[in-house]
């Protein structure tokens, strides 16, 4: 009789540690969207700094955002391949030794080109901890928990954001621009030790072959629209030698498209576009994602060339930005909930692009708390997407197109971010060349131009997202209606 409550015991046991497994699973796939973000917010403040010390003009900075960013993007694939070959863990502790070492190389750079090829490498290992984490989530979480476990492991994640910005700005004026490099370096070191004791992910059992070809032909592709679009501002490229660039693009998309239909493993199966709520988070993700990408990289930039903000200052006029996106995610939640993922997002893709928007009647008269309130409910808009997102493209992936599809979903995700700079840089300088620069006035001009072009884009992605059905909501069952998707 004594021995009759044991398998009980031990099938609480077994829970109990199953459950602990999960949540350091989630602080550990947290503490490296940290690392990324604070590395990402940190660089964006500091480009003017970095620009004086390295003897470049202060709009001319893209490329240190776009060689990160577009990096990952071409690295995704690869890293979805590995994570299956060698498994999760061994893979995400890879990570962050390649973005340590490249954080420490980018502290070292004397030249603004040595600056872009060090921020490769940190992209290398950017590229294997974003989706790698995320999968690890997908992968030990089931589906009826996916919205609130990549909403808890998101906030933790937006304290980058919360202190990168003010803290970037801190270091350049107290210390030096290098410093934003070094600050990962024991950051770095923590994750690696937690990953290497705490995270479990073993390699799949079977594992097809890398298709090389394939990826040749997107990597090329993105290649090609990112030094179409980029080469017009910074290489002075011909009309002719874009217009070659973007059909080189688009000739690598379709030849894509015809190989995976013909080969039983391809990079990314075109099988995954049958899934409609992955199809239209995908399109709607690429397109939303190009003026958030953009954002980051213009904020500051306008802050400390037109606003005249100190680097700190603008670092802490960022603050409400992610303060509010931290607020906001929980809400989120609860609004898709009650309305559903097609009303929520049609109305609040509208409500990002109008509040990108609005930044182009910005100017330095205005009071300060006026601009905190303006950053705040950008921020508030950003965090309400992203959450939105992020949680219909995932949601009805399964477990066997996991891999693929997050793989492909966080290509997506840096290649709108980096096209969303790239943009952003492009259309600054040239209405920087229609307006003049010579006074804060002209610039300033060229900044609100810039801001309506990137809201307007933006704000058309609500057409994507009006393809979802009505049925696309969180499903409520008997426990918490935000614990569900």
């Amino acid at each position: 009789m004594g021995d009759t409550p044991q398998p009980r015991q031990r099938n609480r046991t077994t829970s109990s540690a199953h459950e602990r497994k999960l949540t350091i699973t989630l602080w550990l796939v947290a503490s490296g969207f940290f690392m990324q973000t604070l590395d990402t917010t940190i660089v964006n403040t500091a480009l003017p700094g970095m620009a004086r010390s390295l003897g470049e003009a202060p709009l001319h900075m893209q490329s240190v955002v776009i060689a990160y960013s577009l990096t990952m993007a071409l690295m995704i694939p690869i890293s979805g391949f590995l994570a299956d070959r060698l498994g999760t863990r061994r893979v995400f502790f890879f990570a962050i030794v390649i973005f340590t070492l490249g954080s420490l190389l980018c502290a070292n750079a004397q030249t603004l080109w040595q600056l872009v090829l060090f921020r490769v490498v940190q992209g290398i290992g950017g590229a294997m901890l974003l989706p790698i984490g995320r999968l690890a989530v997908i992968r030990s979480f089931p589906r009826e928990r996916y919205l609130p476990a990549l909403t808890f492991i998101a906030i933790p994640g937006l304290i980058g954001p919360l202190i990168g910005p003010m803290l970037g700005g801190w270091l350049t004026e107290a210390a030096s621009w290098h410093w934003v490099f070094l600050i990962n370096v024991p950051i770095g070191a923590v994750g690696c030790a937690a990953t290497a004791i705490y995270m479990h992910g073993e390699p799949q059992p079977s594992v097809g072959r890398f298709d090389l070809p394939g990826y040749l032909m997107l990597a090329v592709s993105m290649l090609s629209i990112t030094l179409a679009l980029d080469g017009i501002a910074e290489f002075g490229l011909t009309r002719h030698a874009v217009v070659s660039l973007v059909a080189l693009a688009f000739a690598g998309i379709v030849t894509y498209g015809f190989r995976a239909t013909r080969i039983p493993d391809p990079l990314f199966s075109l099988k995954l576009f049958d899934i409609r709520t992955f199809r239209i988070g995908l399109l709607g993700n690429l397109l939303a994602r190009i003026g958030a990408g953009a954002m980051p990289y213009l904020l500051p930039l306008l802050l400390q060339v037109s606003l005249g903000y100190s680097p700190f200052h603008a670092g802490m006029m960022m603050l409400p930005v992610a303060a509010a996106g931290m607020v906001c995610r929980p809400p989120a939640v609860r609004l898709i909930t009650a309305y559903g993922y097609r009303t929520v997002l049609q109305a609040n893709t509208l409500a990002m692009g109008l509040a990108m928007s609005s930044f182009a009647l910005i100017s330095p008269s205005q009071p300060l708390w006026l601009h905190v309130a303006w950053f705040a409910l950008f921020g508030a808009v950003n965090a309400t997407q992203f959450t939105a997102m992020n949680a219909i493209t995932l949601r009805d992936l399964g477990t066997v197109r996991a891999s693929s599809g997050n793989s492909l979903f966080s290509l997506t995700q840096m290649l709108s971010m980096s096209l969303g700079v790239t943009i952003a840089g492009t259309l600054l300088d040239q209405f920087t060349e229609m307006f003049g620069h010579h006074t804060h006035s002209q610039t300033l001009t060229a900044f609100h131009a810039t801001f309506a072009c990137i809201g307007l884009i933006t704000a058309s992605s609500a057409l994507i997202f009006a393809q979802l059905t009505p049925e696309a909501r969180v499903v409520s069952l008997r426990t918490d209606p935000a614990e569900e998707v």
